[in-house]
């Protein structure tokens, strides 16, 4: 299931290969396609490019461009060499997106086998686990968790960190599901508020269910520990005690820090996650009573005795009570070690577990599933667009301004070229897949960026100053002439919705869709690429500091297009 190894050596003649690709055709990856008309995208291709591109039906752009498991392609014309060696080194030099037993590329949006017979539910994942999760996330949890767990069991460790756990899902499978000691940590504490509660629902039902079946052994022999939850903000900036000292402070039991509402709150009570200061006890207390009300026949001496059933061993009292012990809790104090984990950790996040895994004693083991990369820093570009930037504490935070999310390796940053504009980066969370069964289907969706590229042209002509607003997404524009969208979208730039255009230009435009399409498949054939590199960089990162890593393409990229874990594990004697 793993990617093969790389030597230090083939990991880094593949870096140079990577920035040499790219920085030959930096002008595709770097366009932005609602430009293709205001800026002539398509003249920018060689002519004979032009040629062997401009006429393709959508389903032959498939096949031919970005297709990488096509072995019989069919050619209408004879291709230049210099556009067969670009596809050919984009496929070759990226690394394999396909989960072993997942789809393959041409098989577009089909789901995993787990949601054949409901495609809501994965027939993998218990009940519990499927509540108030969609099937995306339930694919994910249910592979990254089993991962997880062996990955515990070989490193003889059972502690575990969620970066940003959201609203627990991935915690609870870990926790209750694989008997693992969970430990999340999110900004949001109405996440976390979301996170208790479902924490609290999953144990009523469990015990609901035993009570049903009488067997206090039937659905649930040996249960995990209740996960704790830690509001906390995880600083790209601060070094990685710092990180150890949020975690050993539990939402239930202390002030928490956190992000709501674009702002950056210090301080905030329990209260505000809906839990009083002595909710631990009052939330069991309540869940007890909650059991012990049901309505049945037994009186209250035998309800006492079926809870104490529910669960062997006592755990019930252990179970319904909010926990307190945190992951540092070992001994005199002693933090343990831990498996550190980030399920789609954005942007500089997973490059900020991957420093504290590097540098931090107590963790053991990451695995680390990345995505929008366009919110990675970099020299040229610190603090991107659309990244929440709370003020930084003089006193806990190291100084370590140079340490960017990009690139992490000595190795990269030294070479030349090696520079991702943000639109490189953000057409890398691109799902090629997806727009591969829409090329297929030729699917009417593919109309949508012609009209946003239409669009731009009558901005511009009537506000030359204004250049690729944002525009709120026009529900179902595909299905719509030019004319309703035009009158839908121009509004939301500040633009009347009668705006004149020459309906004979927009006619001509609309003629060239095709080529839109092509030029836009050009642009999605680099996206692996630059992925590529974003993650080669990470574990070249780690090679410098002796850690071996592997990647693993783990979830089915057509139901879940970041798919790739990168898997560090430090050897023996690095962990003493």
């Amino acid at each position: 299931m793993f990617v093969a190894a790389f030597s230090e050596q083939e990991q880094r003649e593949l870096a140079e290969k990577l920035t040499s690709l790219l920085s030959t055709y930096r002008h595709i990856s770097d366009s932005y396609i609602i430009e293709f008309f205001s800026e002539s995208l398509w003249d920018t291709l060689p002519v004979s490019w032009q040629d062997a591109l401009g006429d393709l039906t959508p389903p032959q752009i498939a096949d031919l461009l970005l297709d990488r498991e096509i072995k019989d392609r069919r050619y209408p014309s004879v291709w230049p060499l210099s556009l067969l060696a670009l596809r050919s080194a984009a496929h070759a030099l990226s690394f394999p997106r396909k989960a072993p037993g997942g789809h393959s590329q041409d098989t577009g949006a089909a789901v995993p086998d787990e949601f054949q017979s409901n495609q809501s539910q994965s027939s993998l994942l218990r009940h519990i686990f499927r509540k108030h999760v969609k099937p995306k996330k339930q694919h994910e949890i249910r592979r990254l968790g089993t991962l997880v767990k062996k990955l515990c069991d070989q490193a003889n460790c059972s502690s575990v960190v969620d970066v940003g756990s959201g609203q627990g899902h991935l915690t609870r499978f870990l926790s209750f599901g694989l008997g693992l000691d969970v430990t999340g940590i999110e900004a949001d504490p109405n996440l976390v508020s979301m996170a208790t509660k479902f924490d609290r629902q999953l144990l009523l039902t469990l015990a609901k269910e035993n009570q049903k079946s009488g067997n206090a052994q039937s659905l649930y022999s040996v249960p995990g520990p209740s996960p704790r939850h830690v509001v906390g903000w995880v600083n790209p900036k601060a070094s990685w005690d710092v990180f150890i000292q949020q975690l050993g402070v539990t939402a239930t039991e202390s002030d928490s820090i956190g992000a709501t509402s674009g702002s950056y709150e210090k301080n905030q009570r329990v209260e505000e996650l809906h839990l009083e200061p002595h909710s631990c006890q009052t939330k069991a207390e309540e869940l007890q009573n909650t059991l012990l009300t049901q309505k049945n026949d037994m009186n209250t001496s035998d309800s006492v005795a079926q809870i104490n059933t529910i669960f062997p061993s006592g755990m019930a009292t252990e179970m319904l009570t909010c926990k307190t012990v945190s992951v540092t809790d070992c001994g005199a104090n002693k933090p343990r070690s831990f498996l550190l984990t980030g399920l789609h950790a954005c942007g500089d996040l997973s490059s900020t577990l991957l420093r504290h895994f590097a540098n931090c004693p107590h963790v053991q083991v990451i695995t680390s599933v990345a995505c929008c990369y366009m919110k990675i820093s970099t020299k040229e570009s610190p603090n991107p667009p659309g990244v929440f930037q709370p003020p930084f504490s003089t006193d806990t935070v190291a100084d370590s301004c140079s340490e960017y999310g990009y690139p992490m390796s000595d190795w990269v940053r030294g070479l030349p070229g090696h520079q991702l504009s943000y639109k490189a980066r953000e057409g890398a969370c691109h799902a090629i897949e997806d727009y591969l069964h829409r090329l297929r289907e030729e699917s009417s969706l593919l109309r949508t960026h012609c009209y946003r590229a239409i669009l731009e042209s009558i901005i511009r002509a009537e506000r030359p100053d204004m250049r690729r607003p944002g525009v709120q997404t026009v529900k179902k524009a595909h299905a719509l002439s030019f004319s309703e969208y035009a009158c839908l979208a121009l509004p939301r730039v500040g633009l009347p919705a009668d705006v004149q255009f020459d309906p004979a230009d927009v006619d001509a435009m609309l003629a060239h869709q095709g080529k839109v399409v092509a030029y836009f498949s050009l642009v999605l054939l680099l996206a692996p690429v630059v992925e590529t590199l974003v993650l080669l960089d990470r574990m070249i990162f780690l090679q410098e500091r002796g850690f071996q890593s592997k990647l693993i393409p783990l979830f089915d990229a057509a139901f879940s297009p970041r798919n790739l874990v990168l898997v560090s594990v430090k050897p023996k004697e690095a962990q003493s």
